[in-house]
């Protein structure tokens, strides 16, 4: 996606824009206004006496509204625009759009002003791909009001636009000729509705829940003031750092989406465009990063999740009892099961990450009570890790998938094709075991023990899982472990070979605390050399191996969430300055990002680039980046809970100065971290 797009968002309905407000879609640039996985407007093009605008400045300060202020032709520096438009724009509740137009002459004008518009409805998933319409699109005029319309058997969706001062309306948009005076201005204000239809016409939405109604523009902008005052705040010497962390914030409610089974709660949507929607991983991961910070996202988390917690075989949706969702999606591929998202739950390392949240949600919450209601869940999950995910009975999770049509092949954090692989660029048969994920089972073993003792007054179910955790570590250092290049495979084959390329998995190993201490310190050094890490951050496969790419989804790019939690990993073994470079790379990446960290960018070693590289499709805001900047904050300042107490360990960047994180929320109440190099 290019990252000139203007970009506001409210949860799962954002618009995408160019930087004169149009609209254009193409196969290319993902432009539109969407909402529950369907753009609905693919084209929004706005002209004044039949000139195109251009423009000369953008306000775009709060992440649900933008304001362009643009002038017809191009602008020239001999001749004063004789007319201006201000295009303000939100997405509260749905699509608004206020046009002003400014007659600066000193007489009379008139302006034919005219906006097109049309809509393809083609579901997010399909945005960028090949597409073929399977329904029919209709256009009417009725009631002054423009309404398009997509029909395919009983699934319909609508795209209603109306205006509030009088205009011809035909199939392809509106126009108004209008007449000022002498420095006069005209207003009028456009309402754009996304329509989810039954068969009877009426609002999907409106009757899982009657009367639910999305937040107004002053409700929002008295909701972000208000998360705004309640998280942390943060003092810094380092502006970029101050920056980030304002960024991250507003970004982080900015994603915030209450699926149509929990309307009073919301967790983080995974990120724009491609994942405007409700997923698994994303969530619990950025839940967990802003713990410190924001904790009530991570009940809202795992109680959706808990939710729609697989409950049974289907093979078309890789779905098995216990096992936590990946995605859920709401559009036209789905309805007509053309793909597995209603939901799918193919991902092998989200269903142990969900009990690693719930007891870390309780370490720094205190919240009892919490893990009491979630032990159901939490006991389902840990009996999916040896029940289902043990796919060749060895102690392994593993994954294959059981849809082979439309499942996705590599049901890891790297889910691309190509992103598990040997040291020749090999890729191994199925099933697979990857190296993190054994990490993971490791750790809510651990984890899940400590809850059944102390909340589900279950010692001995305690002890079955420590055990196990203890047999996996012993097992687990043994057949993944390199010899001839001192660090841990990638995987392992089918076969039980080791699928020996270097990765940022690695790191993982270390946050999870499945890794030995006498190879700890390897592990680190490998992190931070040459072959990982590129200067800005840790690259997701090494250079030299056959694979390697910069600019390679999972093999080669840097990753912010990855670079987190390999910081805290790193932290969690005693290596404070290699987690400490991290962190300083990653904050300085997203300065040259105006403090929004991308999904990934690109690979490259800093000594060939002067700024770190976009890598061109990454999502962004994604949730997982958002909560970057707070999990490194934790690990440079050492924050951990001790019983109800908040232990601050600073080992701080140089550059990051003095720092105060006050009102620290927690099981302690409110608590100030402060920090000097």
């Amino acid at each position: 996606m290019s990252a000139d797009l203007v970009r506001i968002l409210d949860g799962n309905i954002f618009v995408l824009s160019y930087d004169s407000g149009d609209l254009e879609a193409t196969p290319t640039v993902p432009c539109g206004f969407f909402s529950f996985d369907t753009r609905f407007l693919s084209l929004w093009r706005l002209s004044v006496n039949g000139e195109r605008l251009h423009p000369l400045a953008m306000d775009d300060s709060r992440y649900f509204e933008v304001r362009f202020f643009l002038v017809p032709g191009a602008p020239t520096h001999y001749m004063d625009a004789k007319v201006s438009v201000i295009r303000e724009r939100s997405v509260a509740g749905s699509f608004e759009e206020r046009l002003t137009v400014l007659n600066h002459a000193g007489e009379p004008a008139e302006f034919t002003v005219r906006i097109e518009a049309d809509s393809d409805f083609i579901p997010l998933i399909a945005v960028g791909q090949q597409w073929e319409r399977a329904g029919r699109v209709y256009k009417r005029v009725e009631d002054g009001c423009l309404r398009l319309g997509y029909e395919r058997e009983k699934f319909r969706r609508e795209t209603l636009i109306s205006t509030t001062e009088p205009a011809q309306v035909d199939e392809h948009g509106l126009t108004y000729n209008i007449r000022l005076g002498p420095h006069e201005q005209w207003t009028t204000t456009l309402h754009v509705r996304g329509l989810v239809l039954r068969p009877d016409g009426q609002d999907s939405r409106e009757h899982v829940h009657p009367g639910r109604r999305r937040r107004s523009k002053p409700q929002l902008e008295q909701d972000l003031k208000q998360w705004l005052d309640k998280a942390p705040q943060l003092n810094c010497d380092w502006e970029p750092l101050t920056k980030t962390y304002r960024r991250s914030l507003v970004d982080l409610a900015a994603l915030r989406y209450s699926p149509l089974t929990l309307p009073d709660e919301s967790m983080p949507a995974a990120g724009l465009p491609w994942l405007a929607t409700q997923t698994g991983r994303d969530p619990i991961l950025a839940s967990l990063q802003a713990l410190p910070f924001v904790p009530d996202l991570s009940v809202a988390t795992l109680r959706m999740l808990g939710i729609d917690q697989g409950s049974v075989l289907d093979d078309f949706r890789d779905e098995e009892p216990g096992k936590i969702l990946r995605e859920f999606r709401y559009g036209e591929l789905v309805a007509f099961e053309e793909r597995p998202q209603s939901p799918y739950y193919g991902s092998a390392d989200v269903t142990p990450l969900y009990v690693i949240l719930l007891d870390e949600y309780e370490r720094w919450t205190g919240n009892a009570v919490m893990v009491r209601e979630f032990e159901d869940e939490a006991r389902a999950a840990l009996h999916w890790i040896d029940e289902y995910g043990d796919i060749m009975g060895n102690g392994y999770i593993w994954y294959q998938r059981r849809n082979e049509q439309t499942g996705l092949e590599n049901q890891c954090w790297k889910e691309s094709w190509d992103a598990i692989s040997y040291r020749d660029g090999r890729l191994p048969g199925l099933p697979r075991a990857t190296c993190e994920l054994q990490g993971y089972a490791y750790d809510a073993k651990i984890r899940g023990a400590r809850l059944a003792r102390e909340f589900w007054n279950d010692p001995a179910y305690a002890d079955r899982l420590e055990r196990e955790a203890a047999e996996l570590k012993e097992r687990f250092n043994r057949d993944f472990w390199v010899e001839d290049g001192e660090y841990y495979a990638l995987a392992l084959d089918a076969d039980g070979g080791q699928v020996d390329a270097l990765s940022s998995n690695i790191g993982h190993l270390l946050w999870s605390g499945i890794v030995e201490e006498s190879r700890a310190a390897k592990i680190a050094e490998h992190l931070l050399g040459p072959r990982l890490f590129s200067g800005w951050g840790v690259r997701t496969l090494a250079k030299g191996e056959a694979r390697y790419n910069p600019l390679g989804y999972h093999v080669g790019t840097v990753w912010p969430f990855d670079n987190s939690l390999i910081a805290l990993g790193l932290r969690r073994y005693g290596f404070t300055t290699e987690a400490a470079l991290i962190a300083d790379s990653i904050i300085e990446a997203a300065h040259y990002f105006k403090g929004r960290l991308p999904e990934a960018f690109g690979g490259y070693d800093r000594e060939l680039t002067t700024h770190p590289v976009q890598y061109p499709t990454a999502n962004s805001p994604e949730a997982r980046s958002t909560g970057a900047p707070f999990l490194l904050l934790r690990t440079v300042l050492g924050m951990e809970p001790y019983g109800d107490d908040l232990v601050v360990a600073p080992r701080l960047p140089e550059r990051f100065g003095r720092i105060e994180l006050l009102d620290i929320p927690g099981r302690w109440g409110r608590i100030d971290a402060i920090g000097y190099v």
